[in-house]
């Protein structure tokens, strides 16, 4: 059994649901997870991986909840140490060069602080995908597999 912190960045709920969709998984399969509403630095080291979900909102920015967050990792720098981390970032293709900024922010982050990548950031285009859910869900049972 993993303890696995999520952490999530929405717009307009679309992240939120997919999490908890996520969540519920997680839980079925008898893992110890929880979705963090109020994000704390030692939250990313105090469990065996982190799962980020985050819509794009503006130019390619993160949702604020999130915003504030990622400032705090970037300034604090706690070193992840191959700690397994996933990245689902949801976006609108139709923004062009911004699609999915805020999931290719965090992933880059979550590689500097030198987090172990077990999947390539799930990319999930609002033009191609009404239910994004339905494309996470397959990805977090692969991530899984290799945490």
């Amino acid at each position: 059994m993993l303890k696995i912190n999520i952490f999530i960045g929405t717009v307009y709920g679309n992240a939120t649901f997919v999490a908890e969709q996520v969540l519920e998984l997680l839980q079925m399969l008898g893992h110890q997870a929880q979705i963090c509403q109020t994000p704390k630095v030692e939250q990313v080291t105090d469990c065996d991986a982190v799962l980020f979900i985050s819509s794009t909102t503006g130019q390619g920015d993160i949702p604020p909840e999130l915003e504030q967050f990622y400032l705090q990792l970037n300034d604090q720098f706690p070193l992840l140490d191959k700690k397994p981390f996933g990245v689902i970032a949801l976006g609108d293709s139709s923004y062009g060069e911004t699609y999915c900024g805020a999931g290719r922010k965090l992933f880059e982050l979550l590689q500097e602080l030198q987090g172990k990548a077990v999947k390539p950031l799930l990319e999930i285009d609002a033009c191609e995908t009404l239910e994004p859910e339905k494309v996470a869900i397959p990805w977090v049972k692969e991530w899984l597999a290799r945490v």
